[in-house]
């Protein structure tokens, strides 16, 4: 089996998928305990190298944990994802009005969608890059609105989940679905087939 080093509904269910087992590895939460992971953009870091190292901080930080608490070494998974429009990453939004001004600005445009997984497991590190073009229609003011207030874009990067009602939003998809719901699953294959072991499910 292998950990999972999220907290996303979305990405376990992807795994359960495609036939992979897995225990998700609890991180640290909490305001009180701090972060695991910092996840701010370092100044003029370009958008792929950023979810790279996120990624890979990730994975690495849950192999840590697995250390510490001595539990069964098995590799460690994790990802991460970033929308981009015109260079600028837009991350998970603060608030409706936050979300309402990302939607606003993905309106009728084309956005890149960049999702990294990274799998840790001993001294060793291997991370893949999923990109993705989405085209938005044309949104109005008020199914912005009425899409805010349902709460399904505040955990979100870009401030919409593509398998939720967003979808009604995209217009043209070039790339990878599962990547752009946050965990790709041609690359996570690859990871873990790297890894030389035998990741699915027996049926």
């Amino acid at each position: 089996m292998i950990y999972l080093a999220s907290s996303s509904p979305r990405r376990r269910e992807l795994l359960r998928q495609i036939g992979i087992r897995f225990e998700t590895l609890l991180m640290r939460a909490g305001p009180e305990r701090g972060g695991d992971v910092d996840e701010t953009p370092l100044p003029d870091e370009v958008p792929e190298i950023y979810v790279k190292r996120i990624a890979a901080a990730k994975a690495a930080s849950g192999w840590a944990r697995v250390i510490e608490r001595r539990i069964p070494p098995h590799p460690v998974l994790a990802a991460d994802t970033a929308v981009i429009l015109q260079g600028k990453i837009l991350g998970k939004p603060e608030g409706q009005d936050a979300a309402i001004a990302m939607l606003t600005s993905l309106s009728g445009r084309e956005h890149e969608v960049l999702t990294a997984v990274s799998c840790a497991c001993q001294e060793r590190t291997e991370t893949l890059v999923s990109r993705s073009i989405v085209r938005f229609c044309e949104i109005s003011e008020r199914e912005i609105k009425e899409y805010a207030a349902t709460g399904e874009a505040l955990d979100k990067a870009g401030a919409y989940a593509i398998q939720g009602r967003a979808a009604l939003f995209v217009e043209r998809l070039e790339g990878s679905y599962s990547g752009v719901m946050g965990l790709p699953l041609y690359e996570t294959g690859l990871l873990l087939k790297g890894m030389g072991e035998p990741w699915l499910t027996r049926s």
